[in-house]
């Protein structure tokens, strides 16, 4: 049965030029909606994979974004703006605050991608990402189709650019003091390093007054924080040497000097876009890749490939890498060039426990002390640490020190802060009871204590050890992504008011606390007995591989685990009958899927192969009268 597309209906428009636009608008051409939030990492990498077809099939495709929060803050209209300048999304953006397009098109998952044929009918619908392929097979078939029956008309997309105010930086994202007393900031919306002169602590304006009309100077104000220099053209790549390229730059660390003397740069940049580590010698601004080819990591690639490392921190002699692609946090060894898994499975979510069996949820920063690495996890709204406890026991020297990989098997992850990925708010107190939201960076003050970016909360919150206690040390920011400690300051960085902002270390602010969840309505399940189906049909010209083995692979738990009596673990079978405790409520189920598939052409000596992977988060909620099948989309037909 072919499925009318229903209404786009949402609160605004953007990147229209003022204009509301409607699924009329669109007839007569193939109309994707990307239905995706900022915050999520996963619609981050559908937005670079969609690139390429856009440009390929510019006056016959039309690309819209249906912007579907999933934080309290990512329904605020300036922070949405804000995010579509800041990933240079260059289609129209339907903002739909209450989720409504998202419900009538039965979105279950970040990202959702549906395709529209020129008709107005639905003709497929896929879940997460990695499917720029199947998209591309799909439109190749169907785009002659309709130019020889006469319903496609070619024509121009509705998107207008938008014309941001210059300024120094764009969207920086963190910051290292660097050892002549300056400050490198990773100035990701530039895609470029910038380098400040260290302000005078004098005459600083405090957080709360730092809104002043024509203020562009990146030190809040400051003459004295000048740009010293820019590494990087400005200009989107992958390219070293003097000259060099960067993809929206988020992490920074300094290598020790005995280090850096060996290997030759002393600073390592989390080149997220690009999926990469460069290295960066001060000296002369010189630019290499250290790790990454500049495509993503996906099932089966090794180490030599990284998947959006967001921050890096120096800690027991190596480079912590938070890879919050694959959710996952890595090593790098600059004297070998080793990279490796340090933890995490690649499931999303929070789970304590053995390092190799943890659950992280986009891990964004990092703050190392002697004993511990301090992490965000910030879809889990969580502050987090790793005991740093049986790693390197007897090793007292360099030499020792290369000898090290016994140590990882015995690290252990814990939380401080947070509960999972549907809850958060703004609460001070104890520890167990405080709440974040999508925090972005950690910093290791000097009395012990931890400083929290409180992101989405725009503020900067303190978490001590000692006492267990959260509580507030600034707010009304716009953004906070990271800071570093400058004398009696904290300078945090401002992301979305492109600017540093100091914040005395003993200062402190009332909040308006609220708790709430995530506003995605739960999917309604039954108790007892349910079937749980992924609907997979492989691209036009392909087909399920099974060469080397099962074709598909589908692991279900759940939160509370009490949740799934029977059926959960894995399985090659996309159909897997489940046994539901009625007594439980409301829970998530976590369901992660793979599916390969390769051309079908027996003329191919080597056919492509393309792995497909999707890792659904479900809130559901148990009622007698819920339907016994859930059925969840990776590829296939859509049923509004």
């Amino acid at each position: 049965m072919r499925l009318r597309a229903p209404e786009l209906k949402g609160r605004s428009w953007l990147n229209t030029g003022g204009a509301e636009l409607s699924l009329g608008d669109f007839r007569g051409r193939f109309l994707l909606l990307d239905f995706w939030t900022f915050c999520c990492v996963n619609c981050l990498h559908v937005l670079d994979e969609l690139r390429p077809l856009e440009e390929k099939y510019g006056d016959a495709l039309v690309v819209v974004g249906v912007h579907s929060p999933k934080f309290a803050h990512e329904a605020d209209l300036d922070a949405i703006k804000a995010a579509v300048e800041r990933y240079e999304v260059g289609h129209p953006v339907l903002d739909d605050p209450e989720l409504v397009t998202w419900q009538n098109y039965t979105a279950r998952a970040w990202p959702t991608l549906v395709l529209v044929d020129p008709n107005g009918y639905i003709v497929a619908q896929y879940s997460g990402e990695g499917h720029a392929h199947a998209l591309d097979a799909l439109l190749a078939e169907a785009i002659p189709e309709h130019e020889a029956a006469g319903t496609l008309t070619r024509g121009k997309s509705p998107y207008v650019a938008p014309k941001p105010e210059p300024t120094d930086l764009r969207f920086p994202a963190k910051a290292v003091v660097l050892p002549n007393g300056n400050l490198l900031v990773a100035d990701a919306g530039h895609h470029s390093l910038v380098e400040l002169a260290m302000p005078e602590p004098a005459g600083h304006k405090s957080p709360m007054n730092a809104d002043t009309p024509g203020n562009k100077s990146p030190m809040n104000g400051d003459t004295a924080g000048g740009v010293v220099r820019r590494v990087g053209t400005g200009e989107r790549g992958l390219v070293d040497g003097m000259r060099a390229r960067f993809s929206e730059p988020n992490g920074l660390v300094l290598l020790p000097a005995k280090v850096a003397d060996q290997v030759g740069y002393d600073v390592v940049v989390a080149d997220t876009v690009n999926h990469a580590l460069r290295g960066l010698t001060l000296a002369d601004g010189n630019v290499r890749t250290l790790v990454g080819t500049g495509a993503q990591w996906m099932d089966g690639d090794g180490t030599d490939v990284l998947s959006s490392p967001w921050d890096v921190a120096w800690w027991q002699d190596r480079v912590w890498i938070a890879m919050a692609g694959v959710h996952q946090l890595w090593t790098f060894d600059p004297l070998t060039g080793v990279t490796e898994v340090a933890a995490g499975t690649t499931n999303e979510g929070l789970r304590d426990g053995d390092a190799a069996q943890a659950w992280f949820a986009q891990t964004s920063g990092f703050a190392a002390t002697p004993e511990r690495l301090w992490f965000a996890d910030s879809e889990t709204s969580a502050l987090r640490w790793i005991d740093a406890h049986d790693i390197n026991a007897d090793s007292n020297n360099d030499n020792n020190a290369r000898d090290r990989n016994d140590g990882l098997q015995d690290l252990q992850v814990h939380t401080a802060v947070g509960t999972g990925l549907f809850d958060f708010g703004l609460r001070d107190g104890k520890a167990e009871e405080a709440l974040l939201q999508h925090p972005l960076g950690v910093t290791a003050l000097p009395d012990g204590s931890v400083a929290i970016a409180d992101t989405y909360n725009g503020a900067v919150r303190r978490f001590d050890p000692a006492t267990g206690l959260v509580e507030t040390m600034a707010t009304g920011l716009a953004e906070p992504s990271g800071a570093v400690v400058t004398g009696s300051e904290l300078l945090v960085v401002e992301s979305a008011a492109h600017r540093l902002t100091p914040v005395p270390l003993g200062a402190s602010a009332e909040i308006n606390e609220f708790s709430t969840r995530t506003q995605r309505p739960p999917t309604m399940i039954a108790g007892g007995e349910i079937t749980l189906e992924v609907v997979f049909e492989p691209p036009p010209g392909q087909k399920l591989d099974d060469r080397y083995g099962p074709s598909t692979r589908l692991m279900i738990t759940s939160t509370p685990t009490q949740l799934i009596r029977s059926g959960e673990g894995d399985s090659t079978d996309l159909v897997r009958r489940l046994e539901i405790d009625p007594r439980v409520g409301d829970g998530v189920l976590h369901v992660a899927v793979q599916a390969a598939s390769c051309d079908n052409s027996d003329e191919v000596e080597f056919p492509a192969c393309h792995l497909h992977r999707q890792d659904w988060g479900v809130p559901v909620q148990v009622s007698m009268d819920g339907p016994d099948r859930l059925e969840l989309v990776l590829s296939g037909a859509a049923t509004p």
